[in-house]
């Protein structure tokens, strides 16, 4: 071979080498990025090529598929109940994505997941469709049903968090007001596209979309003094319910010439926590915030899940209490002011803590992912997240919440032949509190065997209502009381 063609043959067999690499390289190391790519209109195709697998509560799926015509999408995703389960389900739309457990498992319910890999070769082996599988939530119908009624009757925004203390199971997790994911789950640019933009909140203010148990803060108000209490009694800064604290009232904060104030005309001065739970006092919470310090309040605070995300497996946003505070800014922090905010999952994970003997389970809303054959391909499995308190001293502050209950503030959770324990929360918001305070209630129940079935967290922000009848245990106590009623019945 002349020189001539020896280049040439050099040189196409470089470009031949060149086209290989490429090819693989687009097939196994680019392969994963672009068969996600959401701009990759196969995926999409392929994703509604057949129906998707259900979500399941109860044993009965809450999801479900129509057939469509006119596109190239063959099904759609519909709902049951859809406003009511939208928190949980979040949404699948041939024009807007998916969101939440939707998008979460959509390898699972498209049946594209590897863990389908072999069920999914038979199909095509024995020339049958490929399934999607399922996904078995955590949920209790009838707790969802009672919160959602609950907020949608008090007609304000809100939402509400229950959980199964001793596993950390999402039983209820509702949010007002909400959205039907099924008005806009098709890709008409007239009936979906209009559904979709109402919904958004440039043009609605209510912001139906905005899931309110996991993804919005509000400052948490009294219901935080129980973290306040616990830091207290693990510190041993006080040591017994019913011992008297070291709480001049009225309380100047330190460092300050202001006075911390109590609401209205109630027994704060020395106090004892049992008490100063009771009645709510301020000066007595702020004053132990303040002495015990920024660092062993943070401290407690994180023990119970502040400061970090929540992946449920949905996300839920980070709750906040602050670092390099001065002895004023911890003190109003303590009572659940300044800079402090909370999830209502957060709050509900603070009573699901204490009622469970101190430990705290990580919350979770997926029981197990199943073939579409029912097999198991994964179950959740309980996890410890923390012990934020002893067992000792969890059962103290059980008893002192369960006194709120029985003589204080939190008597409209009061359930008959059910031992009840609970904190209100009225929570000031607004530039100088001008606007009306946000309605907090956190709570369990137990059984006759000292366990707890269940834990809530229920937040009301109500624009309409008036300031003064504004209370956690008025607007909001009354929702957790139908919950925890709702899932004792269930387990009956």
């Amino acid at each position: 071979m002349n020189k001539p063609l020896r280049r040439i043959a050099v040189f196409c067999g470089l470009l031949v080498l060149a086209l290989l690499i490429r090819d693989n390289w687009i097939q196994y190391v680019q392969a994963d990025e672009l068969r996600t790519d959401k701009n990759n209109r196969r995926v999409i195709i392929e994703r509604y090529a057949s129906p998707r697998g259900d979500i399941i509560v109860d044993g009965q799926p809450i999801t479900g598929s129509a057939e469509t015509s006119g596109s190239d999408f063959k099904f759609k995703r519909t709902y049951k109940n859809g406003p009511m389960w939208a928190p949980v389900t979040g949404y699948a739309s041939q024009a807007f994505g998916a969101t939440q457990l939707e998008s979460i498992e959509d390898g699972i319910l498209t049946g594209n997941d590897d863990r389908l890999f072999f069920r999914n070769t038979l199909d095509m082996l024995t020339g049958k469709k490929q399934e999607g599988g399922n996904v078995v939530t955590t949920l209790n119908g009838a707790a969802q049903k009672a919160a959602y009624n609950g907020l949608k009757k008090q007609g304000g925004k809100g939402a509400v968090v229950a959980l199964e203390p001793s596993t950390g199971k999402i039983l209820a997790l509702a949010s007002y007001p909400s959205y039907d994911p099924s008005s806009f789950a098709g890709n008409s640019t007239t009936t979906d596209t209009g559904a979709w933009q109402k919904l958004q909140k440039k043009n609605n203010p209510d912001d139906p979309m905005l899931n309110r148990a996991l993804r919005e803060t509000y400052p948490p108000g009294s219901t935080f003094k129980v973290v306040t209490a616990a830091a207290a009694l693990e510190d041993g800064l006080y040591t017994e319910p019913n011992q008297e604290t070291n709480s001049p009232d009225p309380w100047v904060m330190e460092g300050t010439n202001t006075k911390l104030p109590n609401e209205g005309n109630i027994p704060c001065k020395n106090a004892t926590l049992r008490v100063a739970l009771q009645y709510s006092c301020n000066t007595v919470f702020g004053k132990i915030g303040s002495d015990l310090g920024n660092d062993k309040m943070l401290d407690m605070a994180k023990k119970f899940g502040f400061t970090e995300e929540q992946f449920t497996p949905v996300r839920a946003n980070a709750s906040v209490f602050s670092d390099d505070m001065n002895p004023s800014e911890t003190a109003l922090s303590s009572i659940g002011q300044f800079n402090t905010a909370a999830t209502p999952l957060q709050m509900a994970m603070v009573a699901s803590a204490v009622a469970n003997d101190g430990k705290l389970m990580k919350p979770y809303m997926v029981e197990e992912l199943q073939a579409r054959s029912v097999d198991t391909l994964e179950r959740t499995e309980p996890e410890e997240l923390s012990q934020p308190l002893s067992s000792e001293n969890a059962q103290k502050l059980q008893s002192m919440m369960e006194t709120v209950v029985e003589k204080g503030t939190g008597s409209n959770a009061k359930i008959p032949n059910v031992t009840v324990g609970g904190k209100t929360g009225t929570a000031q918001h607004g530039v100088d509190n001008s606007e009306n305070p946000y309605a907090w209630f956190i709570s369990y129940a137990k059984g006759e065997d000292g366990s707890s079935p269940v834990a809530v967290a229920v937040v009301i922000e109500d624009d309409n209502a008036v300031r003064d009848d504004i209370s956690g245990g008025g607007l909001a106590a009354p929702i957790a009381r139908n919950v925890m009623e709702a899932v004792i019945k269930s387990k009956q």
